[in-house]
């Protein structure tokens, strides 16, 4: 999750899933009994709420946004859960509701009462933007209430969502959010230092170094999964991933070709607001009823929070360089292979550590429970929807891909080209988002009421 120069987070990609319809659930457009809608339309709608929201809201980077969209959809999962019978196991929320309460009126009571809660609650917000979000979701809430018929199932649903909402806020009370900074400064060659503002002379730091402090959402703790260490300085492989980015990487490359610029400018995304459209798309596409909806939602955001924790983690256990300081200070890392350059500049830079990608913890994390519903290829292709304000008057912002492992390996690739980071940063940023979304899906949300172990698959 690079920012071009200084800037963080204002860069927003969406993806659009499309294709034909193909209908994977027989529930899909059956109401429940009481006349119960059991589509997944309301689930849906307040997703974008949720991530168009928080991912807006001053100051709150991808990891931020992301850690507090798990927040919400993990409610909305409880609520919807918690009508009737228990088709999965739950979240947090243990108490049952009627069979007849209002599934849609469960879904918009938890997601405003969790994200009226963070809007009021955070930090760093300015009074007026704050009130202008507050008032906004709750004109969204009355809009969604107003379609719902008054009556007892509407008050049951609403019920069942406050409760969800409240056992949420509860959980996440002292959970590390905004505490203080994971990064400890290190002036020795291989460790990260923080570019200069020019405008201001001052350096350019983390919007969120306390993200992996955070308590993890399915994990036992945010080290869990510790990846490999950064390569060696004095390695010949070291060498050649400093070479490769520092020939194609730079602002000024000779040697990237238009179409690289173009996909490397193309991915300067907001991950949470990509994976999240194209899993509304592909749920819809495929017909997900209310309670599937709102489980892969959850899955996709509590996982892709855990994978931004973890990440985070290791970014400041291993505080290892950018591509930028190191070819800055090559003359001190002991590799004769290398050969330093004091005016390299990256095509896009980021303020924190390079070691893991948090672009690939987050798209391997989201990308993985996606492929666990619908195959790897979404079950036809899906399109994708690039709102990057680094593309140039021309450049298309659609483009179409056939399957999750091409877009990963694509943005491992993108990631070098923008100067961002080594090979092996990406792949390891990867891995990890791979193994947090499968400890999830494995130890969380599973069918029937048993309890969640600690295994790993």
């Amino acid at each position: 999750m690079g920012s071009h120069r200084i800037l963080i987070g204002v860069v927003t990609a969406a993806m659009l899933a499309l294709g034909s319809v193909s209908a994977s659930s027989s529930e899909a457009h059956t109401g429940r009994d009481h006349g119960n809608a059991a589509s997944g339309d309301a689930v849906r709608a307040w997703n974008e709420i949720a991530v168009n929201t928080l991912s807006g809201l001053p100051g709150f980077a991808p990891p931020a946004a992301q850690i507090h969209v798990g927040m919400v959809q993990g409610a909305v999962f409880d609520a919807v859960n918690a009508i009737g019978r228990h088709h999965y196991q739950p979240y947090l929320l243990k108490e049952r509701f009627s069979a007849g309460a209002s599934e849609d009126a469960a879904v918009a009571a938890a997601a405003y009462g969790v994200l009226r809660h963070i809007v009021s609650t955070v930090p760093n917000i300015p009074d007026t933007n704050r009130t202008t979000v507050l008032d906004t979701l709750a004109t969204q809430y009355a809009a969604a209430l107003t379609g719902i018929p008054d009556g007892w199932r509407e008050v049951k649903g609403i019920a069942a969502g406050e409760a969800a909402a409240q056992v949420m806020i509860a959980a996440r009370e002292n959970d590390g959010r905004f505490g203080p900074s994971q990064w400890v400064p290190n002036t020795a060659p291989g460790h990260w230092w923080p570019m200069t503002d020019p405008a201001t002379g001052q350096p350019v730091l983390d919007p969120t170094p306390w993200v992996g402090a955070v308590e993890p959402f399915t994990l036992e703790s945010s080290a869990q999964f510790r990846t490999r260490a950064p390569l060696r300085l004095s390695s010949a492989r070291y060498a050649r991933e400093f070479n490769e980015v520092k020939a194609i990487g730079a602002v000024n490359s000779t040697v990237r070709t238009a179409t690289q610029t173009y996909i490397a400018r193309w991915w300067q995304s907001t991950p949470v607001k990509s994976w999240n459209e194209v899993g509304r798309a592909l749920a819809m596409r495929n017909g997900l009823n209310a309670i599937d909806t709102a489980r892969l939602l959850a899955l996709q955001n509590l996982g892709g929070a855990d994978a931004s924790i973890s990440c985070w983690n290791n970014k400041y256990h291993w505080d290892f360089w950018r591509p930028r300081n190191a070819i800055e200070r090559a003359a001190e890392d002991g590799n004769p292979a290398t050969e330093p350059d004091a005016t390299w500049l990256p095509l896009i830079a980021a303020p924190y550590p390079e070691h893991p990608s948090g672009h690939m913890c987050l798209d391997g994390a989201h990308a993985r429970i996606l492929r666990m519903q619908f195959g790897d290829t979404g079950d036809g292709g899906f399109s994708i929807t690039s709102t990057s304000a680094l593309l140039q008057p021309g450049d298309a912002v659609v483009r179409q891909f056939d399957s999750f492992s091409q877009v990963l390996d694509e943005i491992v690739e993108a990631r070098i080209w923008a100067g961002l980071h080594f090979r092996k940063g990406d792949l390891q940023g990867k891995w990890l988002g791979v193994k947090v979304a499968r400890y999830a899906a494995a130890n969380y949300l599973q069918r029937g009421d048993h309890h969640h172990g600690h295994h790993d698959d």
